[in-house]
């Protein structure tokens, strides 16, 4: 398995200066790894054992099933049901006859897919170099201090990453860095629904009523809780 396909300059995704940086990583992971098991992978014994072992979860099948080339896709399920035909689903079997407290400990294929254990490999491995950019580069810290903002759930990893591999005095600076890239559009997208929210009342009502920045915010709301863009 090339490994390389999972990592990313760090330069790449935060020049653009655009939305979450982490989120366009994690994107670009997810696009490189799928045009990769739809490709040159299908031909790799070690790559066809992991996609047996884990599956795919069903974001991960729509989106080979919008690529060209079926008959890697084809094939890999080939090996995949016969490979399930042949353990008479023992995984399931194991999980539905362990207690149910410790049932959450028995994952089966049902629960895994390996475009997003990949994804999550070379993702948190990005993440530690993130912090270490920002530990040694002065030019990446106003870089980093530049972003349009973190969407919460990478403002938590990216957190996380930081207080695990920087020194104390680093992480301060890094941890109050990442969190105005969250404060400001935390404040801005709230101000934005509450005015969407008050258009609504018949005062606000008729021709020519203010909306502002409003009438997207609803959307841009979920984009900051969850990094999921609905816009697109």
């Amino acid at each position: 398995m090339r490994d390389s396909i999972y990592t990313i300059p760090v330069s790449e995704v935060f020049e653009p200066k655009c939305g979450c940086p982490i989120c366009s990583m994690e994107r670009t992971l997810e696009q490189r790894c799928v045009e990769y098991i739809m490709g040159a992978a299908m031909m790799e014994p070690d790559v066809r054992i992991e996609t047996n072992r884990l599956g795919f979860c069903v974001k991960h099948f729509d989106q080979m099933l919008h690529q060209k080339n079926r008959l890697s896709l084809a094939l890999m399920l080939e090996s995949q049901l016969k490979e399930l035909s042949a353990a008479d689903f023992k995984d399931i079997k194991a999980r539905a006859e362990t207690k149910a407290k410790k049932r959450e400990n028995v994952p089966t294929i049902n629960h895994t897919c390996f475009v997003c254990e990949k994804i999550e490999w070379g993702l948190s491995r990005m993440l530690i170099t993130v912090a270490d950019q920002y530990a040694k580069d002065e030019e990446f810290r106003r870089l980093f201090s530049e972003q349009e903002f973190l969407c919460l759930p990478h403002l938590e990893r990216v957190l996380c990453a930081g207080a695990d591999h920087l020194p104390k005095k680093v992480w301060l600076q890094f941890k109050e860095a990442a969190l105005e890239l969250a404060r400001k559009p935390l404040k801005e997208v709230g101000e934005d629904v509450s005015h969407f929210c008050k258009m609504f009342d018949y005062r606000n009502a008729g021709e020519g009523a203010d909306w502002g920045n409003s009438r997207d915010s609803i959307e841009r709301a979920i984009r900051l809780l969850t990094g999921v863009d609905f816009r697109e």
